[in-house]
């Protein structure tokens, strides 16, 4: 049994869930999101909120189910609040600056990096060395993320680059003599 699956969806003010056939949609005051369903999973809409099962007992479906629950969750509370991604950089002459909707980035290479924004996906740049990422879909917030981090990836030694806030980078020692 699945116990991010037995949980139901609880209902969001602000947010209108409907089920067409096989694809669950979530409509809020940030925008709209739809997810299709795999046949092996069934919604149905309750007092309780929305009840994701299986639809049947093969492994499949099990492994499934918790996932599409937690799939319609990111949705509404997408829809409703929105998600947040933060980036910092660090290292001498490392920068980011917003140039237009796109970020253009200085990461010690010979050339800036632009990046354009995908389509739903808000940038901003509070500080030349962070970054805001903002959506509806968490999935495209943390994958903007993780392809502006892979531009220059933290190193171990003096610890350069861009990281996620927060995330700790484990730093070696250098050579000795």
């Amino acid at each position: 049994m699945s116990r991010t699956g037995k949980q139901p969806v609880a209902p969001v003010s602000g947010v209108t869930v409907t089920i067409n056939g096989r694809t669950v949609s979530a409509k809020g005051p940030k925008g709209e999101l739809s997810i299709a369903l795999m046949d092996a999973i069934n919604v149905e809409q309750t007092e309780a909120g929305l009840v994701v099962s299986p639809a049947n007992d093969t492994r499949f479906a099990k492994a499934a189910w918790g996932t599409t629950r937690a799939l319609i969750q990111n949705m509404v509370t997408g829809v409703s609040a929105g998600f947040e991604r933060r980036l910092n950089i660090q290292g001498v002459g490392y920068r980011a600056a917003l140039q237009g909707k796109d970020i253009k980035l200085s990461l010690g290479f010979s050339h800036e990096v632009i990046y354009e924004a995908p389509q739903g996906i808000t940038l901003a740049v509070p500080v030349p060395t962070e970054i805001v990422i903002t959506g509806i879909d968490k999935q495209a917030v943390g994958q903007v993320a993780a392809n502006i981090r892979a531009w220059r990836k933290p190193e171990p030694y003096k610890g350069k680059g861009v990281r996620y806030a927060g995330e700790f980078v484990f730093r070696k020692e250098g050579k000795k003599k």
